[in-house]
């Protein structure tokens, strides 16, 4: 490795939406094009962590193909020689690697991370069933029934209405034993992933700090045991400084604004997908739930809806936050600040779809043949060194 490295990735499941768009993949392009003179750029697609949580496994490896669609649309030059495209389980390093370093780590420090409780929370069990059972009693008489003979932990509602029809209510749990033994792991296979490149700085937001802290503990651990056989990245504070914190906005649901928006959003009525029909999301945005304050200020507390709607725009536009602000401040016509809104909204898709469809799949398949081939070569290089230090291959 003659240059220092910059890594980053994106979750490939799911279709992508514009706050993926503007609060990832484009300042991930525009980092990766401005510091490539600089630094290699490891642009890794995360396809191994993609089913930490449960997903389509049939719609993955093209999601996986489409997310380097998706970079090279959005600007990202695939014959860059310092900018790496690749999918991390063509390096089988990654793996590997994360075995040995699983050997080194505590259970309770896996435990305590956030994004672990937060995630494994959402996989509904028995009790989440009955909290949902009991909703449904306020339009009838609920019993619960087993799904499968003998089984008491996979129930359906049977909701029996006050007109005397009955109703089968089918719960769809994600995994019947819970959230699984990957999404637990998630923090050990990140920091594999950083450590196989020697990788320095890592842009991650607030929901991946803690897993850049276990990157760095696990590797100084490392370290201090064997010798210095791992690069530890910049402390969280630097990688800060390093990258800058940009505009600071994210999109939030355009139904509730007080979420942010989520590509595993179920209805989709609130999200903008950079798949969707120009049209439809103009609908969308026409829908957005606002107040009844009628006037457009940019307040997050009081006003969320109006001012997720003001940080849209600067976003389309390129301009910050307070320019938008003062075009369209005290508009008491709501209507016509979200056509505004919409309209914007569509052009922009209607011009990157067309630049999506104009991606010339040869070039994104001689970026993965290149990239991976030399990804292959650094992390192989890394995990044998963690190999003899640990044991498994002959030093000297």
């Amino acid at each position: 490795m003659t240059k220092p490295v910059i890594l980053t990735g994106l979750r490939a499941n799911n279709a992508l939406h514009i706050g993926n768009y503007f609060g990832a993949m484009l300042p991930m392009v525009e980092m990766a094009t401005q510091r490539s003179d600089d630094y290699q750029v490891n642009m890794f697609i995360p396809d191994l962590h993609s089913f930490t949580t449960p997903i389509d496994h049939s719609q993955l490896l093209g999601q996986t193909i489409n997310n380097a669609r998706l970079y090279a649309a959005a600007g990202l030059p695939l014959d860059n020689e310092s900018i790496l495209l690749y999918r991390q389980s063509y390096v089988p390093a990654h793996s590997e690697l994360t075995w040995i370093l699983d050997c080194f780590t505590g259970f309770g420090e896996l435990g305590r991370m956030t994004q672990f409780k937060e995630k494994s929370s959402v996989n509904s069990g028995p009790e989440t069933e009955r909290q949902i059972a009991a909703q449904l009693q306020s339009i009838g008489e609920v019993v619960l029934e087993p799904t499968h003979p003998g089984s008491k932990y996979r129930p359906d509602i049977l909701l029996k209405t006050a007109d005397g029809n009955t109703v089968v209510i089918e719960v769809k749990r994600n995994r019947s034993e819970g959230p699984s033994v990957g999404l637990y792991n998630y923090p050990v296979l990140m920091a594999s992933d950083i450590l196989l490149y020697g990788a320095q700085y890592v842009p991650v937001g607030d929901d991946q700090t803690q897993h850049l802290e276990y990157t760095r503990d696990i590797a100084e651990r490392m370290n201090k045991k064997f010798g210095d056989i791992l690069t530890i990245p910049e402390e969280v504070s630097k990688q800060h400084e390093f990258f800058g914190k940009g505009q600071g906005l994210r999109i939030k649901d355009l139904v509730d604004p007080t979420k942010k928006m989520s590509k595993s959003d179920e209805s989709g009525k609130g999200v903008i997908f950079l798949t969707d029909a120009p049209e439809d999301a103009a609908k969308k945005v026409m829908s957005a739930t606002t107040d009844d304050k009628a006037s457009v200020n940019y307040d997050p507390v009081s006003q969320p809806g109006i001012s997720n709607l003001l940080q849209i725009l600067a976003l389309l536009r390129g301009v910050p936050i307070d320019e938008v602000e003062a075009e369209f401040k005290g508009n008491e016509r709501y209507g016509d600040f979200k056509k505004v809104v919409a309209d914007e909204v569509a052009t922009f898709l209607t011009k990157f779809q067309t630049k999506l469809a104009d991606v010339d799949d040869a070039a994104i398949n001689a970026a993965f043949e290149r990239s991976e081939q030399i990804a292959n070569i650094q992390a192989n290089a890394t995990l044998y060194r963690v190999q003899q230090a640990v044991g498994l291959r002959p030093r000297g």
